[in-house]
């Protein structure tokens, strides 16, 4: 049995993970489009990079997720512990966003993308605004009001 087969099975057994990762290879993919890569990874006969699933596992094993915000000029990804509430997320950004916190207006990532962006989401109904109780989910899109 080879070594990564042998380190798989390990990792099975003791209900843990195991990520296949090859430098060259994500080395290659850096050069490639998006395209090109699905490809790639399809002639390998993998659904994800290495890195991909390192990072994904990686985040699981943590208990991270991520929350956006979308300005005009700027889209930008935030990591948070998982269960965190709107105010805490906001803290991550500033800590007058947390201590000033009103509220976040939210949309779903698959409603920010469905609908083109906030004025999207709003005209169709799917922008929410939450309080402090509010517990961010992995891929929010979140615009937070606070008065400092």
């Amino acid at each position: 049995m080879s070594m990564p087969k042998k380190v798989k099975n390990h990792a099975k057994e003791q209900n843990s993970e195991f990520v296949a990762l090859c430098a060259k290879l994500e080395e290659e993919m850096v050069s490639m489009n998006e395209n090109e890569v699905k490809e790639f990874l399809q002639s390998l006969g993998v659904e994800e990079s290495g890195l991909e699933k390192t990072i994904r596992l990686s985040f699981k094993e943590l208990g991270l997720i991520n929350y956006f915000t979308a300005g005009v000029k700027e889209v930008r990804s935030w990591t948070i512990k998982k269960g965190s509430s709107a105010p805490v997320a906001a803290g991550v950004i500033h800590k007058d966003f947390e201590k000033g916190f009103i509220r976040a207006e939210t949309i779903s990532y698959d409603d920010f993308i469905a609908y083109k962006g906030e004025a999207g989401a709003k005209e169709k109904g799917a922008l929410r605004i939450e309080g402090k109780d509010y517990i961010v989910q992995d891929g929010d899109v979140l615009h937070f009001r606070f008065n400092v």
